[in-house]
C-alpha cells in the first residue's frame, strides 16, 4: 500500500520536523513493515518553476506538431526575460501556467535537461508532462495548472504538483485489514507518536428513511449482514476528477477512470469501505443480494466473462447478475460517459466468502484484498454519505434524501482476560491501569470484574476464583482481537517490544535424534551421495492426478484430503503419493532443459481417517482438554512419511571414455535396496519380487517386501502414465514407506578378520522366470557361517542354455574369522551353496 504523508497529517498531528527515519521506525515499532520511504522532493532536481505561457508559434514542415513558446518564468532564470521553449503538446494556451524544468534540472530516470537549438529554433527547458514528473501515466498531454492553483511565475512548483510530499510503501500483514486506510493507518500514528488522531469513520451520517434509496432485498444475511446505499441524480457526466483527487489516487498506485468511480476508491483509502457505483438508468428492476446459482454467468468489469460458483455473492436485477458482490462489479451496470443518476453502494461481506471467491476467480481486486482482511460494518453509512458529498460538490448532482440500510450486523462478543495473563506471558510487569489503557487506546471498551466462576486457576487466560478479570469488547474495526491471545498481543505491541527482553530459554535435557530422525537423515545422504538431488515439492495435487497415474477404481490412494481453503483451486487435495508432486517437478526441469535427471524427496503423504468428521472447536485461551485434543486428533490424516526418486536420461553420461548408461527399472529398484540397508533392514529380512501396481509398468515393476510385509514398490514408469504425463519412455521411480520399516536392531559391534578371503564364482543355469534375489537367499541359506557375501555379476542367455532358460552368475566371498580357510573348506561350503540352488529352483552348475 502507498499513501502521502500529507494526506496522513489531514487526520494524525504528524510533527512537520519528524524526520523520515523516524516516521519509519514508528511504523516497523508498531508491527507494519515498510518497504520504501520515498521522498518525492529528491525526485526531480534542480530548478522546477511555474510558467505562463506568454506567446505560441505553430511550426510547419515537420512530421509533427511542434510549437515554439515563449513563457514568463519571473526571475527562475535569472535574467527575468521570456523563456524559449519548443513543445510538441497541444493542450495549453497563452495565458496558461504550466510547470517547467530549466536547464540544469534532472527528471526522474536521471533525464537531464539542458539549452538546445532543436526544430530550428532555441529550446532552453521543458514545458512537463505528469508522466515525465513521476506523477502518473498520463502523457497525452503537458500539465495545465488550474485557475485557483497557488503559484506565479518563477514561484517552485513541488508543492503546486505535489512533489514536496513523503510516500510511504507499506506492506500490510493479512491481520490487519483495518491498516489498509488512511484512518487505519493514521490512528497507528497517534498511538506511536502520541499525537492527536482525527477519526473519520466517526463521521455524522444520516441514517436509514422509511423509503429506500433504491429497492433491495438481501436474501443472504450470513454473507452480507448489512447493505447501504444512496442515490445522486442529474450529475454532470462532463464533471472530471480534481487534481488533488487524482494525484492522491496516482500515488496510491489507482488510475483514475472517471469522476464517481474515482470517488469510490477515494473513501475505499481514506475509511477503508470498499465501494461500488452503479448507473441507476442502467439497473432494470428491483436489486437481489444472494448467492449465485452454480454455472451463472457474468462479465466483470474487466471485460472477463465468469462461470459463478454457488458460494460466490451477487448483486443481480432484473435481467440477473449485475455484480460479483464485494469483488468487481459488471459490464451492464457500470459507470459510463453519459451516466447522470448515479448509486452509491457501501456493504459489509463475509471475509471467507470474499477469499474464496476472489481466489476462485483469480480477481484479487484493492476491494477484495481489504474485505477477506476485515472491514469496519459500522463504516457504510459514513462512507456512502461521503462518497455522496463529494460527488455533489466536484460533479453537480442532487442527493436524495431517501437513505437504504439493512443491517443485521451482530455486537461484537466480549473476551475476558486475566488482568495478569500479558504479564505471564510476555515477561514483562504490565500494570492492570496499564492493560486498561492501551485496550482503550486502541478502541476497545473495557470493563473490570471479579471472576468468581473459574475453576482452573492453570488454564491460559482465566483467573483463578476471587481474581480480578477484565472483560474487553473489541472495536468494530478490529476484528482480529477474537481471543485474550489477541489482546496480550495488543498490549505487547503498544506497550513497545523493544520492552521485550531478550531472554534465550532454558534447553531441556535430552537424548539427541531420535531413531527416526537419524534413518530420515541417513537415507537422505545415502542418497544424495549415489547422485540423487533432493526436492522439496508441494504436497498439494489436482483431482486429476489420480487419472494420469492410472490408478484402479479401488485403490486406496484415489481417497485424498480436500482442503477447506486450498492455495490454488487447481490442487486441492493432499496428496496421497510422493509420485505426483515428483514427476510434475521432473517434467517442469524438463521443460527448462534438463535431460538426464535423478530427484529424490523425503515427506509425508495424507490419507483421511475412514470416518473422520468435522474437528472440535477449540479456542487459543486455554490447553485443550484431553477429550478435546484426541477427539481433535481423530480427525487428524494419517501421515506416514515416505520416499521416492525417479529417474530419466542417462544415468551415466557419455563421453570420451565410451558410451553412456540410460537410467532404468534396475537403478530404481536397486534404490530400493540401498534404502532398506541404510535404514537398518538386514538383507536377508528383505525379498524383491515381481509385481503389478500402479502407476508402473507391469512387466517391469518389483515389490520391495520386508518381513514379508511390502513396504514400496520400484521399476520402470507404465508407458501411458507417461505418456499422458508427458514424460521420456523408460522413465523410471521408486516409493517406499520408511515409516513402516521395522525398527533398527541394535547393531554389534563389527567383526574384522586379518586372515584372507577366499573368493569363488559359481554360475547357475536356470529357469529364466526365477528372480535373481530368490537364487541369492538360496546361496547364503546354504553356504552358512563361513559366507561373507554374495553378489550377483553376470546374466546371461543363449540358445546353447535353452528356450526360456539363463545362467546367473554370483560372486561368493568366504572368510572365518579364527583361522585361513582351507581349499577344501570353501569348496564344501560353496557346494552346499549350489546344492540348496539345485533342491530349490533345479539349477545346474556351469563352468565360469
Amino acid at each position: 500500500m502507498r499513501v502521502s504523508v500529507s494526506w496522513l497529517r489531514e487526520y494524525v498531528d504528524i510533527p512537520t520536523d519528524l524526520p523520515t527515519g523516524d516516521l519509519e521506525q514508528a511504523l516497523v515499532d508498531l508491527g507494519i513493515e515498510v518497504d520504501s520511504v520515498v521522498d518525492l522532493r529528491a525526485t526531480v532536481t534542480g530548478p522546477l518553476v511555474v510558467g505562463e505561457v506568454r506567446e505560441i508559434e505553430e511550426l510547419t514542415g515537420f512530421k509533427k506538431p511542434i510549437r515554439h513558446c515563449l513563457v514568463d518564468v519571473g526571475a527562475a532564470n535569472g535574467t527575468g526575460e521570456l523563456q524559449e521553449i519548443v513543445c510538441g503538446a497541444r493542450n495549453f494556451a497563452p495565458g496558461d501556467r504550466v510547470v517547467v524544468v530549466l536547464p540544469g534540472g534532472v527528471l526522474p530516470g536521471g533525464f537531464a535537461i539542458g539549452a538546445r537549438k532543436t526544430y530550428g529554433r532555441m529550446s532552453a527547458g521543458m514545458i512537463c508532462s505528469a508522466q515525465e514528473l513521476g506523477l502518473g501515466d498520463d502523457h497525452s498531454g503537458i500539465i495545465v495548472l488550474p485557475a485557483d492553483a497557488p503559484g506565479g511565475p518563477g514561484d517552485d512548483a513541488r508543492p503546486v504538483v505535489g512533489l514536496d510530499d513523503v510516500v510511504l510503501e507499506l506492506e500490510i500483514t493479512p491481520d490487519r485489514g483495518y491498516a489498509m486506510s488512511l484512518r487505519g493507518l493514521a490512528r497507528e500514528l497517534s498511538h506511536a507518536l502520541d499525537v492527536p488522531f482525527r477519526d473519520p469513520g466517526l463521521a455524522a451520517a444520516p441514517g436509514a428513511t422509511a423509503e429506500p434509496a433504491y429497492p433491495v432485498q438481501v436474501r443472504d444475511t450470513v454473507g452480507c449482514d448489512r447493505f447501504a446505499a444512496r442515490m445522486v441524480r442529474g450529475v454532470d457526466p462532463t464533471a472530471t476528477t480534481p487534481a488533488w483527487m487524482r494525484q492522491r489516487l496516482t500515488t496510491a498506485g489507482i488510475r483514475s477512470i472517471s469522476l464517481p468511480v474515482d470517488i469510490t476508491n477515494y473513501v475505499m483509502l481514506e475509511l477503508g469501505q470498499p465501494m461500488h457505483a452503479f448507473d441507476a438508468d442502467r439497473i432494470t428492476g428491483p436489486l437481489v443480494v444472494r448467492r449465485a446459482e452454480a454455472g451463472e454467468k457474468l462479465t466483470t468489469l474487466d471485460g472477463v466473462g465468469r462461470v459463478l460458483a454457488a458460494e460466490d455473492m451477487v448483486i443481480c436485477d432484473d435481467t440477473g447478475p449485475i455484480s460479483l458482490a464485494a469483488v468487481m462489479g459488471g459490464e451492464t451496470s457500470e459507470v459510463v460517459a453519459g451516466t447522470t443518476s448515479v448509486l452509491f453502494e457501501a456493504a459489509h461481506w463475509d471475509p471467507v466468502m470474499v477469499g474464496r471467491t476472489a481466489r476462485r476467480h483469480r480477481l484479487f481486486s484493492e476491494a477484495a484484498k481489504r474485505w477477506e482482511r476485515g472491514v469496519d460494518p459500522a463504516l457504510p453509512l459514513v462512507a456512502v454519505d461521503r462518497a455522496v458529498q463529494l460527488l455533489t460538490v466536484h460533479g453537480g448532482g442532487t442527493a436524495g434524501t431517501e437513505i437504504l440500510d439493512v443491517d443485521h450486523v451482530r455486537p461484537r462478543t466480549p473476551v475476558t482476560l486475566s488482568v495478569d495473563l500479558p504479564g505471564r506471558r510476555i515477561g514483562v510487569a504490565y500494570p492492570a491501569q496499564r492493560v486498561v489503557a492501551l485496550l482503550e487506546r486502541v478502541g476497545c471498551t473495557v470493563t473490570r470484574g471479579v471472576d468468581r466462576l473459574a475453576e482452573d486457576a492453570g488454564e491460559v487466560g482465566v483467573a483463578a476464583g476471587g481474581d480480578e478479570v477484565l472483560v474487553v469488547t473489541p472495536p468494530s474495526w478490529r476484528p482480529d482481537l477474537s481471543d485474550p491471545a489477541d489482546l496480550v498481543e495488543e498490549v505487547a505491541r503498544l506497550d513497545g517490544y523493544d520492552r521485550v527482553p531478550s531472554v534465550l530459554p532454558t534447553a531441556p535435557p535430552g537424548r539427541g535424534l531420535t531413531w527416526q530422525q537419524r534413518r530420515h537423515r541417513a537415507v537422505s545422504r545415502s542418497l544424495a551421495e549415489r547422485g540423487y538431488v533432493e526436492v522439496v515439492a508441494h504436497p498439494f495435487v489436482s483431482a486429476e492426478l489420480a487419472d494420469q497415474l492410472d490408478l484402479p477404481a479401488d485403490d486406496p490412494r484415489r481417497q485424498a484430503v480436500r482442503l477447506a481453503n486450498p492455495l490454488s483451486e487447481e490442487e486441492p487435495l493432499l496428496r496421497t503419493t510422493l509420485l505426483g508432486p515428483l514427476l510434475g517437478t521432473v517434467r517442469r526441469n524438463l521443460g527448462r532443459g534438463l535431460r538426464d535427471l535423478a530427484l529424490y524427496e523425503i515427506g509425508t503423504v495424507f490419507h483421511p481417517r475412514p470416518g473422520a468428521g468435522a474437528p472440535p472447536a477449540m479456542g487459543v485461551d486455554r490447553r485443550p482438554t484431553d477429550v478435546e485434543f484426541a477427539a481433535a486428533d481423530a480427525v487428524v490424516p494419517h501421515q506416514p512419511r515416505h520416499v521416492a526418486v525417479v529417474l530419466t536420461g542417462d544415468v551415466e553420461p557419455a563421453g570420451w571414455w565410451g558410451a553412456g548408461r540410460a537410467a532404468g527399472w534396475a537403478d530404481a529398484v536397486e534404490a530400493g535396496r540401498e534404502v532398506l540397508a541404510v535404514a537398518g533392514v538386514p538383507a536377508d529380512r528383505v525379498e524383491v519380487r515381481a509385481a503389478e501396481y500402479a502407476p508402473w509398468h507391469p512387466g517391469r515393476c518389483a515389490a520391495l517386501l520386508v518381513d514379508g510385509v511390502v513396504v514400496g514398490h520400484a521399476g520402470e514408469l507404465h508407458p501411458t502414465v507417461l505418456a499422458t504425463l508427458e514424460l521420456p519412455r523408460r522413465t523410471s521411480a521408486m516409493e517406499l514407506d520408511l515409516d513402516a520399516l521395522p525398527a533398527p536392531d541394535l547393531a554389534p559391534a563389527p567383526t574384522v578378520s586379518t586372515f584372507p578371503p577366499a573368493l569363488i564364482d559359481v554360475a547357475l543355469v536356470l529357469d529364466a522366470g526365477v528372480p535373481a534375489a530368490e537364487v541369492r537367499r538360496a546361496l547364503a541359506e546354504g553356504a552358512g557361517d563361513l559366507l561373507e557375501s554374495v553378489r550377483l555379476f553376470d546374466v546371461y542367455a543363449s540358445e546353447q542354455l535353452g528356450v526360456g532358460r539363463r545362467s546367473l552368475a554370483y560372486k561368493l566371498t568366504f572368510r572365518a574369522p579364527d583361522r585361513t580357510l582351507t581349499v577344501e573348506e570353501a569348496v564344501a561350503a560353496r557346494d552346499a551353496a549350489v546344492a540348496v540352488a539345485a533342491e530349490r529352483f533345479g539349477a545346474t552348475l556351469r563352468g565360469v
